[in-house]
C-alpha cells in the first residue's frame, strides 16, 4: 500500500460515499482490498490471464468510466475497446506504450502535463489531496522506540527504493546529527539490505518497516524529511504538513511545484552535503527552542475539491467522446495492479 494504492483506495471510497457505483479490480494478493469501503465491489484476479479477465469484467459491468492506476493496469485498460471511457492517473509519468490509447490522463503536477506530446486524448492537472486521518491514532513512535526525553527525532516515510533517496538521508544524518538525535524510517522495499549496511550499526537509526497508518509517527517527529531523487507528488509530505511538523524536502518534480510557497526547507535531490547542512540548522533551532509546529496552507489539498475535479474531468471525457452530457450518478471502475 504505497502512495498510488492509497490514492486509488481513497478515491474509490470517496466516490462510493457520493453515491456512485464503484468496482475495483486488483490481484488477489493486493492489500488494496482491505482499504476499501464495504459498498465497493472488489474483483480479484490471479497472476494469469488478467487481460482476458479484465476484458470480460468490463463487458459484464458496462461501466461509464474505467480509471487505471499503475503501469500494468493502464496498459491492459488501453487494449480494451467498449462503450466506457478510459482514464488514468499518472502516478509516475507518461509512457506512450502504456497510456497513448486511453481517453484521458490526470497529471498530478504541471511538469507531467508538459510532457504529453503525441497524446491524442484529454488531459488535466489535478493535485493529490489530504488523505483521511484514522479515527483512532496508533501509539506514538517515541514510546515504541523507547527514546529518551528531549531526543531530536527525524523521520521519513516511503518505499525503500533508490528513487526515494533514503540512502542520501541516512548518509546525511550520520554526517550531521549529534548523539542526542534519532532517525526513524517507515517503509519497506528492495533497498533495505543496502540501507542496513549503510546504517553501519548506528543505534540512532531505526528502520521500522511498513506501517499502514503513519500518523502515530508523524505527530511525534521534530523534523520530517523527504529525500526523494524522483517524486511526482509525495503523499507523505502532505500528511506531514497536516500534522504541522517542520519539513525538509528535495526539489524533486512534484514537491518543488507545490512547496514553493510553503515554509519548507528545500534542498537539491541527491546532495548529502546540502541535506546534512539543513538537518544541522534544524537541530540548532530545536536546541534553541525555535523549531516549532508550522501552519501550512492546505487549501490545495482539499479532498472534496480534488474529487470534484476528477468527477468533472470524467464528465468532459465522456462528453468529448460521446457528444452528450454525463448522467449522474455514473458507474466508475478503478483498476489497480
Amino acid at each position: 500500500m504505497a502512495g498510488s494504492e492509497r490514492y486509488c483506495a481513497d478515491l474509490a471510497n470517496r466516490q462510493a460515499a457520493l453515491g456512485h457505483e464503484v468496482h475495483v479490480a486488483c490481484t488477489r494478493a493486493s492489500p488494496l482490498r482491505h482499504a476499501l469501503a464495504p459498498a465497493i465491489r472488489v474483483h480479484n484476479f490471479g497472476r494469469f490471464f488478467r487481460g482476458l479477465l479484465l476484458r470480460r469484467l468490463m463487458a459484464r459491468l458496462e461501466p461509464d468510466v474505467c480509471h487505471g492506476h499503475l503501469s500494468a493496469a493502464c496498459k491492459a485498460l488501453g487494449g480494451i475497446r467498449g462503450q466506457h471511457q478510459s482514464v488514468a492517473t499518472l502516478h509516475v509519468g507518461y509512457k506512450p506504450h502504456q497510456h497513448a490509447r486511453l481517453d484521458g490522463l490526470i497529471c498530478v503536477n504541471r511538469a507531467q502535463a508538459e510532457r504529453l506530446a503525441g497524446f491524442p486524448g484529454m488531459a488535466r492537472t489535478i493535485a493529490n489531496w489530504m488523505p483521511a486521518a484514522p479515527q483512532v491514532l496508533p501509539p506514538g513512535i517515541r514510546e515504541e522506540l523507547g527514546l529518551a526525553r528531549g531526543t531530536f527525532l527525524v523521520g521519513a516515510v516511503g518505499r525503500l527504493h533508490e528513487s526515494k533517496g533514503t540512502d542520501v538521508l541516512v548518509s546525511a544524518f550520520r554526517a550531521a546529527a549529534p548523539t542526542d538525535a534519532a532517525l526513524v524510517v517507515l517503509g519497506e522495499g528492495p533497498q533495505r539490505a543496502h540501507l542496513e549496511k549503510l546504517r553501519g550499526g548506528d543505534p540512532r537509526i531505526h528502520f521500522v518497516g511498513y506501517r499502514p497508518v503513519v500518523h502515530g509517527c508523524l505527530r511525534d517527529l521534530d523534523l520530517f524529511v523527504s529525500p526523494s531523487r524522483e517524486e511526482s507528488f509525495g503523499l507523505a509530505i502532505v500528511e506531514a504538513m497536516g500534522t504541522g511538523v517542520p519539513i525538509i524536502a528535495t526539489t524533486a518534480e512534484g514537491p518543488a511545484e507545490y512547496l514553493s510557497d510553503q515554509p519548507v526547507a528545500l534542498v537539491p535531490p541527491g546532495s548529502v552535503a546540502a541535506l546534512a547542512a539543513a538537518i544541522t540548522v534544524a537541530h540548532e533551532q530545536f536546541r534553541a527552542g525555535r523549531l516549532s509546529r508550522v501552519t501550512y496552507d492546505l487549501s490545495l489539498f482539499n479532498p472534496a475539491a480534488r474529487i470534484g475535479n476528477i468527477m468533472d474531468f470524467y464528465g468532459h471525457v465522456i462528453e468529448a467522446k460521446q457528444k452528450q452530457p454525463v448522467a449522474a450518478p455514473v458507474r466508475e471502475a478503478a483498476i489497480a495492479t
